[in-house]
């Protein structure tokens, strides 16, 4: 990528307003800003979310981490896991191997909490781009002109009639489409050039301006909850495994983090539930694993269980979802597009959420960049470049999300003497390249474009920290 040719087709800023400022949402900033593009990211949250579990960045995600300055700092906060092993019911580990076989990483992939990462993009991007915490998108009007004739189309009305037989809405065609009015809860009403929903699973900007969000979910069959926890265990950049029939239990710690994390999943068709409502979430996950480690129970099971439950209900970071993919014809509808996980969630059954945001955000802003003042155009663009890479990632999904729990204890125990003797195998690195060739394939699956960017960013405002 040059930092010497001519600057994108428009040098004019144009503003952008980015709902979500987990991951995709600070990454685009940072490119958009790069560009020259001012940029306001609007959060729900009343802080910057710190927690969170790891996450792997892998194939062109670190290529695009390289090209934004950030894997060192990556590196740097790596969890630096050393092992993974399958635990039985007294918590004795029959299956230990390295944590890059689990990970199915290879050369410069890595593994950083989610949070971290989160971290890392905010400082990057809060002295050139306006953060609005505690607040959310309340509506979206589309602002749309003729030679003679202005007109005011609400898009969450317009999206009600949108046509399902052919993929098309009524509002798809954006000429003439001068801007995006905006509520907010809190805020003042405002008025931008584009709005990008990167906003996850349960998109706000994606139920405003594409419909309901049972249109686009397709559930995998599981649920899958993460959370801090004592290390009581005394685990040191180790993860333990432990498989039920129907569920799987993880405890793990990483580099820096004197706490552990816990993380379960089972598989059940798709819960009614609100998923705002952590009480909710959290009377699921004890039905699910009733009895699970309990002495004398019929269930059996680790006797973490129990405890990594009651942490779950303590924790400051508790979260719980679906595995779930979010599956659309289009991601844009006029100057509205969505933005990794909103447009595109691979589910966590997948690891390449956050490489995808990354992927994304790069793609996105180097379109928008070049297309200038025709950001249809670039929307059109950006799909074009990311559907393959999609497709490619939402099968590793079902893949995995189908092999994350098995059936039977007869399939454990396959699973764990396989895991036991596969150290002492003489085609063991062959065994274990073919264990991370989907997700590689997956993780490479995009070739980057190299997009002009200006000799220095466009001057904006210095916002506050």
């Amino acid at each position: 990528m040059s930092d010497t040719g001519p600057s994108p087709r428009s040098t004019t800023p144009r503003t952008v307003l980015i709902s979500g400022a987990s991951i995709a949402g600070p990454a685009l900033a940072y490119w958009l800003h790069r560009y020259g593009f001012a940029v306001t990211v609007v959060e729900r949250a009343p802080a910057l979310r710190t927690g969170g579990y790891k996450v792997d960045i892998r194939g062109a995600a670190i290529e695009v981490a390289e090209r934004m300055g950030l894997l060192g700092d990556i590196q740097r906060a790596s969890t630096d896991m050393q092992t993974g092993a399958y635990v039985n019911d007294d918590g004795k580990r029959i299956a230990t191997l390295p944590a890059d076989i689990f990970g199915a990483r290879v050369g410069r992939d890595d593994e950083i909490m989610r949070g971290d990462l989160a971290r890392i993009l905010y400082e990057r991007t809060r002295s050139d781009v306006e953060y609005l915490f505690d607040d959310s998108i309340t509506s979206i009007t589309s602002i749309t002109s003729t030679p003679s004739i202005t007109s005011i189309t609400s898009i969450t009305e317009r999206a009600d009639d949108h046509r399902e037989a052919d993929g098309v809405t009524d509002f798809d065609g954006a000429d003439g489409i001068d801007g995006v009015d905006v509520t907010f809860e809190h805020a003042a009403p405002r008025r931008f050039d584009l709005v990008v929903g990167a906003d996850g699973l349960h998109s706000t900007v994606r139920r405003l301006a594409f419909g309901p969000e049972e249109r686009f979910v397709r559930h995998l069959g599981a649920y899958i909850s993460a959370f801090s926890m004592p290390n009581e265990l005394g685990l040191d950049r180790e993860e333990l495994y432990h498989a039920q029939p129907g569920r799987l239990i993880c405890a793990y710690s990483s580099a820096g983090d004197p706490a552990a994390k816990g993380l379960l999943v089972f598989r059940s068709p798709r819960l009614t539930y609100d998923h705002r409502d952590p009480q909710q979430q959290l009377k699921l996950l004890a039905a699910a694993f009733e009895g699970v480690g309990v002495a004398d129970s019929p269930a059996g099971g680790w006797g973490q269980a129990p405890r990594m439950l009651e942490a779950a209900r303590e924790a400051g970071d508790f979260y719980f979802d679906g595995m779930q993919l979010i599956e659309m014809d289009r991601w844009s509808h006029g100057r509205v597009v969505l933005l990794g996980d909103a447009a595109h969630c691979p589910s966590p059954a997948s690891g390449q959420g956050t490489g995808m945001a990354l992927v994304g955000a790069y793609v996105l802003a180097g379109e928008l960049a070049a297309a200038g003042r025709a950001p249809e155009e670039a929307f059109g663009r950006y799909e074009k470049e990311m559907r393959g890479y999609v497709a490619v990632n939402h099968a590793l999904a079902r893949k995995f999300a189908r092999e994350m729990t098995a059936d039977t204890r007869r399939q454990i125990r396959f699973r764990h003497l396989m895991m036991r003797i596969l150290p002492y195998l003489p085609w063991k690195n062959v065994i274990a390249k073919k264990i991370a060739e989907d997700v590689q394939r997956a993780a490479l699956a995009i070739t980057l474009k190299d997009y002009p960017v200006p000799n220095r960013a466009a001057a904006r405002p210095t916002y506050a920290a």
